[in-house]
């Protein structure tokens, strides 16, 4: 590995980790030796990138550090252009012409070396049939980014429609269609709501009554034992 990718490699470890990383973790993760973490570090900090250093404990990056836009490893690129063609097939207008608009940039901005990731990509995906959605879906990204709650009008299988008020928590991109998680005030409950069932969608002046990530704790906490339930049913069956 060369010199520039273990320095952008130790920035992305010392990011991801949230806390102190010893010199010992660092060599481990990029196969060199605690001696050449060392050295890297102390270039990364003569290059004013803030790494604070304690004996014994680790080095810890400080927050609101940004790296240069698009220090992209190869994987990176095809990652970024594999996920960018997903979302131009399966998203919404908007956000699919954003993908495509995403796609354009990447390409002016890349090394020419790696233009190729974006001109010829080793990878593709496959085609879907569109999904009939009533509701635009960037109604529901507004609402989840707003913290809003959403009066809905929704069709179950069964052809019969109720109002629900719901707390919007995310919105789950499928193959085929779109389904919002969200906390129904009817149900009194989590629940979820495919969006090419939603009649109609507004979103109400009311705040939602919970911090965002204390709200998505609880959902992922009822997801989770819901999961655990599943399994043990199927295994008390097995």
């Amino acid at each position: 590995m060369r010199k520039a990718e273990r320095l952008f490699e130790i920035v992305q470890l010392l990011r991801r980790a949230g806390g102190p990383v010893s010199a010992q973790r660092i060599a481990e993760e990029l196969g060199s030796s605690k001696r050449s973490v060392y050295r890297d570090i102390s270039a990364l900090m003569a290059q004013d990138v803030p790494i604070r250093g304690e004996a014994g404990i680790g080095y810890v990056l400080e927050k609101g550090f940004d790296m240069p836009p698009l220090m992209l490893t190869s994987d990176e690129l095809d990652a970024a252009i594999l996920g960018a063609h997903w979302v131009a097939s399966r998203g919404e207008p908007n956000l699919a012409k954003a993908a495509l608009n995403l796609i354009a940039k990447i390409e002016v901005v890349v090394p020419k070396r790696l233009r190729g990731h974006v001109l010829e990509p080793t990878t593709s995906v496959a085609p879907v049939v569109p999904t009939f959605e009533v509701v635009d879906s960037s109604l529901l990204r507004n609402a989840i980014r707003g913290h809003r709650k959403m009066m809905l009008i929704y069709e179950n299988d069964a052809g019969e429609r109720t109002g629900r008020v719901i707390w919007p928590i995310l919105l789950g991109y499928r193959d085929a269609g779109r389904i919002l998680a969200a906390w129904c005030e009817l149900r009194d409950g989590f629940r979820y709501f495919r969006t090419d069932r939603m009649v109609s969608v507004d979103i109400l002046e009311q705040r939602i009554p919970e911090r965002s990530l204390a709200l998505r704790a609880r959902w992922r906490s009822a997801m989770d034992q819901e999961r655990a339930s599943y399994v043990t049913q199927h295994q008390e069956k097995g």
